[in-house]
C-alpha cells in the first residue's frame, strides 16, 4: 500500500511531537558533581536517575558545642582523623537514645576535618540501593568521603540492607579506601527482633536452621567496625547542655541560672531529657529575651 507524500510527512511530524513529549518526561542527564561547590552533598533521585546535590549551607555545629558525650566524641574524632590521614579506619554505627547528639556529632566531625579534605554525602534509607553507584562516583577521588545514613533501621521484608552490607564488606570488588559509612540508629541491630524468633530456637518447624535466619539480621550491624553507644541524659547533663546553648544564643548568665527549674519542667512536659530538648528550650528562652 502506497502512502501519499503529504500523508507521510504528516506522520513524521506526529512522530517527532510524540518523541519530544517523551523526552520531556524522561529525566535529563545530570552533570558530574562539582566537588568544589560544597563540602557536603545529598544523594537525590528523580525516577531511576540519581545525582549528588551540593549542600550550600551545611550545619555549622562544632565539636565544642557537643557536651556530656566526651568519650563518644573522642572515639569518632580519632577514627575520622585516622581516615583523613589515609590510615586504617572503621565504618561507624552510632546507636542509642534519641536526641543525645548522634547526628550532631557526625556533622561536627565534618566541620572539624573539611579543611583536610573530608566530604560528607547524606543518603536516605530508601536510596541505599544506589550505594554501589555512589561509591563508583567516588573511586579515585583525592578527597575522603563519609556516606552518612541518619536514623537507619529496617523493617521485616525490606531488602535495601543487602546493598549496605555489600558496600560495608565489599562484593567482588574491594571497598574503596576513600569511603566510610557513618550511620545513626535507635536500634543496635538495625532490624526488628521478635519474641517468636527466640521460640524458634527451641522448636522444630519448617526452618531447619532457624538460628541462621536470626544471625542474618544481626550480621548487618556487625559489619560496622566501630560501635558508639549513647545513653539518656542525666539531669545534670541536660542542664549543662541547656546552659551551653543558652549562652551561645546570648542569654545572660543570671537568666540561665534562674531558668533551670523552667528548663526541667520543659523536659518533663516533653517526656524526654536530651540535647535536642535542651536546645529547643534554650532557643525559646533566647527568643523571649529580645
Amino acid at each position: 500500500m502506497m502512502i501519499a507524500p503529504d500523508r507521510l510527512e504528516e506522520l513524521f511530524d506526529r512522530a517527532d511531537r510524540v518523541l519530544a513529549r517523551l523526552e520531556n518526561l524522561l529525566p535529563g542527564t545530570q552533570p558530574p558533581p562539582d566537588w568544589n561547590a560544597a563540602v557536603a552533598f545529598r544523594w537525590r533521585k528523580r525516577g531511576t536517575q540519581g545525582w549528588l546535590q551540593p549542600v550550600t549551607k551545611p550545619h555549622p555545629i562544632r565539636l565544642a558545642d557537643i557536651e556530656t558525650v566526651d568519650e563518644q566524641k573522642a572515639r569518632i574524632v580519632a577514627n575520622t582523623r585516622q581516615f583523613v590521614a589515609g590510615h586504617g579506619a572503621n565504618n561507624v554505627l552510632l546507636t542509642g537514645a534519641r536526641g543525645c547528639g548522634k547526628s550532631s556529632l557526625v556533622k561536627a566531625v565534618l566541620n572539624e576535618f573539611a579543611a583536610d579534605g573530608l566530604r560528607l554525602i547524606e543518603v536516605d534509607k530508601d536510596d541505599l540501593i544506589d550505594l554501589p553507584d555512589i561509591v563508583e562516583l567516588l573511586q579515585g577521588r583525592p578527597e575522603r568521603f563519609i556516606l552518612f545514613c541518619d536514623d537507619l533501621s529496617f523493617e521485616a521484608g525490606e531488602t535495601a540492607y543487602k546493598a549496605l552490607k555489600s558496600v560495608l564488606d565489599g562484593s567482588v570488588a574491594a571497598p574503596p579506601d576513600n569511603v566510610l559509612i557513618y550511620a545513626t540508629s535507635n536500634r543496635r541491630h538495625l532490624m526488628p527482633e521478635y519474641m517468636a524468633e527466640n521460640l524458634e530456637q527451641h522448636r522444630v518447624g519448617e526452618e531447619i536452621h532457624p538460628g541462621e535466619a536470626i544471625e542474618e539480621k544481626i550480621s548487618l550491624s556487625e559489619r560496622f567496625g566501630l560501635w558508639i553507644s549513647f545513653y539518656p541524659f542525666s539531669q545534670d547533663d541536660y542542664l549543662a547542655v541547656f546552659a551551653h546553648w543558652a549562652a551561645v544564643l546570648g542569654v545572660p548568665a543570671a537568666v540561665i541560672a534562674a531558668s533551670e527549674r523552667e528548663a526541667l519542667n520543659w523536659a518533663l512536659a516533653r517526656g524526654s531529657r536530651s540535647g535536642r530538648v535542651a536546645w529547643q528550650f534554650a532557643r525559646d528562652l533566647a527568643g523571649r529575651q529580645s
